[in-house]
C-alpha cells in the first residue's frame, strides 16, 4: 500500500470506525478528541448549510423586488447576504481543520510530526476558532436586530412590496433559517475552542509522553508483570 508523507494508507480501514476502537482509551485524550472535533465540525457545517439556504431566499428577494418594480426598487438584505457568505467559509475552514484532526488522529494515532507541522496544528485551530467566533458574533447581531428594507420607491409602494413578497421574512429574526443558522453555531464555537485546547494540550502530552495515555502504559505493564 502506498505511504504519503509517512502515513501508510494501509491504516485507512473501515473498521475503526467502531466504537470499540474510536473511543477506546489506548491513546491520551482520544475519546476527547473523537467527540469534541465531531461537534465542532457538524454544528458548523450545519450551520454555515442551513445559513446558505437562507441566504439563496434573500438573493431570490433582491430579484424578486428589482422585478415587481420594474427595476425602480432595491431591497436591502446584504447585511446577512455578507455575514451568510463568510460563514460559509468558517464552516468550511473549521470542518477542514478538525476533520482533518479528527481523520489523523483516527487512522494514524502514533503518527510523528515535525515541529513546524505541530505549529501550523496550533496555529490554524486557533484562528478558526477566532473565525468561528467573529461569525457567530454578527450573525447573532444581524438575525436579532437587523431587518431589509426597500429604497427608490415611495414608502406606500414599498408597503404594498413587502405585501407581496411575504417569504422571506424582511425581519431576520422572523426567519427560522436565519436563527437556526445563528443558534446552532453557538455550540459550534464552543467546541472549535474546545477542540483547540484539546490539540493544543495533546500535543504537549505527545512531546513528552508519547500518544499513548497513562492508563494503557499503567494495563501494560501489569500484563508484562504477571506474564
Amino acid at each position: 500500500m502506498a505511504v504519503i508523507w509517512g502515513l501508510d494508507l494501509h491504516d485507512m480501514q473501515w473498521s475503526k470506525f467502531k466504537g470499540s476502537y474510536m473511543f477506546n482509551n489506548v491513546y491520551h485524550l482520544r475519546r476527547a478528541k473523537m467527540i469534541v472535533y465531531q461537534i465542532a465540525m457538524t454544528c458548523c457545517v450545519i450551520s454555515e448549510s442551513v445559513g446558505t439556504a437562507a441566504l439563496t431566499n434573500y438573493v431570490d428577494q433582491q430579484n424578486d423586488v428589482s422585478s415587481l418594480s420594474g427595476g425602480r426598487a432595491t431591497v436591502h438584505n446584504d447585511d446577512f447576504i455578507g455575514m451568510a457568505s463568510y460563514n460559509i467559509f468558517v464552516g468550511i475552514a473549521v470542518a477542514t481543520i478538525f476533520g482533518s484532526g479528527f481523520f489523523f488522529d483516527l487512522f494514524w494515532p502514533e503518527r510523528h510530526e515535525s515541529k513546524s507541522v505541530r505549529l501550523a496544528w496550533k496555529i490554524c485551530s486557533l484562528v478558526v476558532s477566532i473565525m468561528a467566533l467573529a461569525s457567530v458574533l454578527g450573525l447573532t447581531v444581524i438575525v436579532a436586530s437587523h431587518t431589509t428594507f426597500i429604497t427608490g420607491v415611495s414608502t406606500t409602494e414599498a408597503k404594498q412590496l413587502r405585501a407581496s413578497i411575504p417569504f422571506p421574512p424582511f425581519k431576520y429574526r422572523k426567519n427560522a433559517k436565519c436563527v437556526t443558522s445563528a443558534v446552532i453555531l453557538w455550540p459550534g464555537v464552543i467546541a472549535s475552542f474546545a477542540s483547540t485546547y484539546i490539540m493544543w494540550k495533546s500535543h504537549i502530552h505527545d512531546d513528552q509522553f508519547g500518544p499513548f495515555s497513562d492508563q494503557h502504559k499503567e494495563t501494560s505493564k501489569e500484563g508484562e508483570a504477571r506474564t
